[in-house]
């Protein structure tokens, strides 16, 4: 039914969006966390199935300030999971490296707009980041590749002959 090339990105897709699941899961015990352990200070009791005191929530400012502060601090840690995870190869999770710059605002039609292009080490895929993003958000796009070190590594194989 399924050939081994489609499994293995089956596979490697499964461990990617599991690996983010996982760290969302940790940002939401992070956050759930820190909001208990503020709780826990404020009151003489801490309740264990409500995580906002609603006694305490709107009557009393610094208690609402200290919300707002925490859901900045869960919302932060979501971001920084989700951006992390952007920045990752797409088969061995590894984080991606050597960025060079492509592109030239002043030579757009020869080398086309600027990106910023991040490799894997391991030669599995790239990522084309746009530096500017003038018509509105545009998504980077990944590129499979199946070993790009084959082709640094047969040169010097073809020399030694």
């Amino acid at each position: 039914m399924f050939t081994q090339n489609a499994f293995q990105e089956l596979k490697s897709r499964i461990r990617y969006w599991g690996f983010l699941l996982l760290k969302l899961v940790g940002a939401a015990l992070g956050a759930a966390g820190s909001l208990w352990f503020l709780n826990l200070f404020w009151l003489p009791y801490t309740p264990l199935l409500k995580l906002i005191n609603q006694y305490q929530f709107s009557y009393d400012l610094v208690y609402t300030s200290l919300v707002g502060v925490w859901f900045l601090f869960a919302y932060g840690l979501f971001y920084l999971a989700i951006w992390d995870q952007r920045y990752r190869c797409r088969t061995c999770l590894r984080r991606l490296r050597m960025p060079i710059e492509t592109g030239s605002w002043g030579y757009m039609l020869q080398l086309g707009r600027p990106q910023i292009e991040y490799i894997c080490a391991y030669g599995h895929g790239k990522l084309n980041v746009e530096e500017v993003q003038i018509s509105g958000s545009v998504s980077p796009a990944w590129t499979e590749q199946g070993d790009i070190w084959d082709e640094l590594f047969a040169e010097g194989a073809d020399k030694e002959r």
